[in-house]
């Protein structure tokens, strides 16, 4: 009873490490959104596009002149000296409305391109995240079989003294440990390397990168067919497509409208001077002045809107690809995902037998029944399997993190 408290116990700080790490993680995750510079610029550049709207829908500018008469035109109201015009130009009905929809559409795409550069850095640091923890793993697992070696060679030393073996023995594993000693110096340049890109996608000089002693191994919660429905519905490439799908049908109606009248309203106001007249000195005002702008080259606006029927028919064919591209990478990180959960499985019960085989190897080569050879390959296999099986997890969640990119989350 006794033991099997003591198992729940270890099993519930095991399950306790593991989710103090995904919320670690998820700090780190919070830590680039607030710094990375790349995201910041893809918010500003949404930010910018948003002022785009309130500037299209205004009304053009209103018009004002003046004007001064060096020669006095002569009326029977008096000379006229001076004159002040001002007009207004109106677009043709809906035509601002169009522009206004333009922009707005525009900015949401703006808005999804900053999505989808968010996910993608999400998808970076989780992958660097996880990149750390197995390289940290490797560094410890190879250090084990280092000191491995060391017993091994504590052994074969006493072995050699009592005549029973040659130095061949000795010879042999101080060159495995030569090996393993580079593979170690690699391993801590690697790590290096890692921690300096991590810092730099969350735009950090100073941190500690912390990852759990066993990195958890969480299923996929959505069956395949859910994922494929929910890449199709939320991955921001496909909704960036789709907005500027909705952009190219207002941009068809501007084009249309711009191939219609505008109209202009204004004023003008005359001021008259004195003469012997009794009339004389009356300002005049002629009141209203309408115009219209007559749109004769009817080439130019049928160009207008042909162009954007060929961008619609584009951006389909585009969106199209897009989501036949995204449904391959898929079905490649999905078939990983599935071998990185076979592999730990395989690796775990692998990495068990090599265990419990180099404790009887060494047992059976302390009494002198096992060669040597033996001993050094199935500390290989040990060696490999320890390494094999942190990787498995460790690609098993970066799949599940390209997967939660892939799906906009």
């Amino acid at each position: 009873m006794k033991k099997t408290k003591i198992i729940i116990g270890i099993i519930l700080l095991l399950i306790s490490s593991m989710v103090s790490a995904q919320d670690e993680l998820h700090s780190y995750l919070k830590l680039a959104a607030e710094n990375n510079p790349g995201l910041k610029a893809r918010f500003s550049e949404y930010m910018a596009a948003l002022e785009i709207a309130p500037q299209v829908k205004a009304l053009p500018d209103p018009q004002v002149a003046f004007a001064y008469f060096i020669m006095p035109v002569e009326t029977r109201m008096g000379p006229q000296q001076a004159k002040i015009s001002a007009s207004q130009m109106f677009p043709w009905f809906g035509t601002l409305k169009a522009k206004e929809n333009v922009a707005i559409q525009s900015a949401k795409a703006k808005y999804e391109q900053f999505e989808e550069a968010k996910s993608r850095l999400f998808n970076d640091v989780r992958s660097n995240y996880f990149n750390i923890y197995f390289n940290k793993k490797a560094i410890q697992i190879t250090i084990e079989n280092i000191d491995i070696l060391h017993t091994f060679r504590k052994l074969a030393n006493i072995k050699f003294e009592s005549g029973l073996v040659s130095a061949v023995d000795e010879y042999r594993i101080e060159m495995e440990i030569g090996d393993l000693e580079n593979q170690l110096y690699l391993l801590i340049d690697t790590q290096n390397s890692l921690e300096f890109i991590f810092k730099n996608l969350l735009n950090i000089d100073q941190l500690d990168i912390n990852t759990p002693e066993t990195l958890w191994v969480d299923d996929f919660p959505l069956n395949k067919e859910n994922i494929l429905d929910s890449i199709g519905n939320n991955n921001h490439q496909l909704l960036t497509l789709s907005i500027q799908q909705e952009e190219l049908i207002y941009r068809k109606e501007l084009a249309e409208n711009q191939g219609k009248p505008d109209f202009s309203i204004g004023l003008d106001y005359i001021f008259v001077g004195t003469d012997n007249d009794k009339f004389a000195g009356t300002d005049a005002f002629v009141f209203p002045k309408i115009g219209i702008t007559i749109p004769l080259y009817r080439k130019k606006y049928k160009a207008m809107v042909n162009e954007v029927v060929h961008l619609q028919t584009a951006k389909e064919f585009e969106k199209s690809d897009k989501e036949n591209i995204l449904v391959n990478i898929f079905e490649n990180v999905w078939k990983d995902y599935l071998d990185a959960d076979r592999r730990i499985d395989l690796y775990h019960s692998q990495l068990e037998l090599a265990s419990k085989s180099i404790k009887l190897i060494e047992t059976d080569y302390a009494t002198g029944n096992k060669n040597f050879e033996e001993i050094l390959r199935m500390e290989r296999k040990l060696l490999t399997y320890s390494l094999k099986l942190e990787k498995s997890r460790s690609d098993k969640q970066a799949a599940i993190s390209f997967i939660n990119y892939l799906m906009g989350n």
